[in-house]
């Protein structure tokens, strides 16, 4: 089945996938899928976009030193009651390690916690009477309305390996390319994106700087009806639009419709 051609299964599976519960062959047959189709390759890339940013946003958080004092406290009452030999049942052990773990894991997680407590923010509940696919469907379901990315290219160079994802925000006309190989350009070098229109010579979107994540204002007109991206190797601040690419393609690849 060309699960390409299923929008919403596609979605499913890639959300599962970045979210980690798609596993075992599901999983290699999915990357397998990924690897042979730019639209699940682009499917599956943005679904970790999303889960990277969730998880991105919540500040670092420094445990109270209250914390450690009452795990101190604890461990020092058990080691007294054995040193007494009051030796603790299994029931008072069991009840102390969960709230050791309960204390620890407070902290240890506290960037997963934010994440969803982001999640849980926009009003994604995955309540756990619900089936895996309930559930990734409802939280596609919630992102897909909070976002508002429209357009992804999976920019891959001559090996078919990916090296750049572009999303475009129609709401906000904003480019946001970001770099997923170590490809860096020679210093006296630029990258330089291109839309190829059809029916026109190649129009420049902008010059790449050296940061992994780039964003470029760009009016919609530019991206929606455009079926192609590419990025050459130019001299080091790019050619005029009007000039076309003088140098080498080094990444390209279709630019798809992902509305939500």
């Amino acid at each position: 089945m060309q699960i390409g051609h299923h929008s919403e299964l596609l979605d499913r599976l890639a959300a599962s996938y970045a979210l980690g519960t798609l596993k075992g062959p599901a999983r290699r047959r999915f990357e397998a899928y990924a690897r042979q189709s730019a639209t699940v390759r682009a499917s599956m890339l943005l679904w970790q976009e999303r889960m990277a940013a969730m998880t991105e946003l919540p500040e670092p958080i420094t445990p109270s030193p209250n914390v450690w004092k009452r795990i101190e406290i604890q461990l020092a009452q058990e080691l007294q009651a054995q040193r007494l030999g009051e030796q603790p049942n299994d029931s008072v052990l069991q009840a102390t390690l969960q709230r050791l773990r309960r204390a620890l894991g407070r902290w240890r997680m506290g960037a997963f916690a934010g994440a969803v407590a982001t999640i849980a923010a926009v009003g994604i509940g995955l309540q756990s009477s619900r089936s895996l696919d309930a559930q990734v469907g409802q939280l596609s379901a919630q992102l897909k309305a909070s976002q508002q990315m429209q357009y992804v290219a999976v920019l891959s160079d001559d090996k078919s390996a990916a090296s750049v994802l572009i999303t475009f925000d129609a709401g906000q006309n904003t480019l946001t390319v970001k770099r997923v190989s170590g490809y860096q350009e020679a210093a006296d070098r630029s990258l330089q994106l291109w839309a190829l229109p059809e029916g026109g010579g190649p129009q420049s979107l902008g010059v790449l700087g050296g940061d992994k994540v780039i964003r470029i204002a760009t009016p919609a007109e530019q991206v929606v009806r455009v079926p192609m991206l590419a990025i050459s190797l130019e001299p080091k601040g790019g050619v005029p639009s009007a000039t076309g690419p003088t140098g080498p393609v080094l990444f390209k690849g279709a630019l798809l419709a992902a509305s939500p």
